[in-house]
């Protein structure tokens, strides 16, 4: 496909336009995204036969010149890097212990143009998995295409830093809601939350959730996957 794969191809066409021109002959997020990249397949750690983990927690260092660029948009281009790292590790197959956080800091030592990563391993609670490795039988939520095993009995639901599954919605409480997993099913707390919880379209303060069931937090729309066409809840 040339010298950008798909991968950054996809990556070009969301930080077009206002952040390639902001950057001009400056770091470009492209070549951040190839970084993040290129660091999860370096440390790539196979843990057994179709496990592979890799970090989950970036750190961009970037010049004072280039930090101060996008110091604007640095969250926006933040979730755009995430996307970009957990759907190149879905397509390599690899595992997270913990949710996917890009984050930009200045280094006084790095001259224009020029950028270094740092990356870690943070352990969560809910971390977005590929569907092809989702374990079978298990309840999940997906949100914006990511899909969360809810492996716990209380999965929280917010905006907050602390919550299990983080949604970045601004109607969201930082703890709006939690999942409550128990062999008999699961279900829906709404934790006192300020625009409150909705399941199927219908406010509710608690309720059971079906298999399929949309729940709405602020404009954010979670569906609930029970798992139970897989194999049965233990």
């Amino acid at each position: 496909m040339g010298v950008l794969d798909r991968f950054e191809r996809g990556v070009e066409r969301a930080v077009n336009g206002v952040f390639a021109r902001a950057f001009r002959s400056e770091v470009q997020p492209v070549e951040v995204a190839s970084a993040l990249r290129r660091e999860l397949d370096d440390r790539a750690a196979v843990l057994a036969r179709g496990r592979t983990l890799v970090p989950n927690s970036f750190v961009v260092e970037l010049g004072p010149t280039d930090h101060e660029k996008i110091a604007s948009w640095q969250d926006t281009l933040a979730d755009e890097l995430v996307v970009a790292v957990t759907q190149h590790a879905e397509k390599q197959r690899y595992s997270f212990v913990g949710p996917v956080r890009v984050s930009f800091h200045e280094a006084e030592d790095l001259e224009t143009g020029v950028f270094r990563v740092l990356s870690s391993t943070v352990k969560g609670r809910v971390a977005p998995a590929s569907p092809r490795t989702t374990p079978a039988g298990r309840p999940r939520l997906e949100v914006d295409g990511r899909s969360y095993v809810l492996n716990e009995a209380v999965t929280v639901v917010g905006r907050g830093s602390d919550a299990d599954v983080v949604v970045d919605d601004p109607g969201v409480s930082r703890r709006h809601a939690e999942v409550r997993v128990s062999a008999q099913g699961a279900r829906l707390v709404d934790l006192g939350s300020t625009n409150g919880s909705f399941v199927d379209g219908e406010r509710v303060s608690s309720t059971d959730l079906h298999d399929g069931a949309s729940v709405t937090v602020g404009r954010t729309r979670l569906v609930f996957r029970s798992g139970r066409h897989d194999e049965s809840w233990t």
